[in-house]
């Protein structure tokens, strides 16, 4: 019998500007807390709360992780890849 497995993970992507946050981070503690609240948008894209805006790009949404005090703007594609637009720590 086949072992059973889960739902299948979103893709993680980072858009220009989110990649440079990433170059800027040094600490331990900031890396864990951003890949806390990136495995939370891998497993379920729609977490996070639709950001208002114009209705011909992507939709925004931003999660906010309330105990490693993080906060990550992203969009989802049509193949379900998360694209972080920005890691703001909050």
């Amino acid at each position: 019998m086949a072992p059973q497995h889960g739902p299948r993970r979103a893709r993680i992507a980072f858009s220009d500007s989110a990649a440079k946050q990433l170059e800027n981070i040094t600490s331990e503690a900031e890396i864990h807390a951003l890949d806390r609240a990136l495995v939370v948008v891998s497993v379920d894209p729609d977490v996070g709360e639709p950001i208002p805006g114009d209705a011909a790009g992507p939709q925004l949404r931003q999660y906010t992780d309330d105990v490693e005090q993080v906060r990550v703007l992203y969009f989802v594609t049509a193949l379900r890849t998360v694209v972080v637009v920005a890691y703001i720590e909050v």
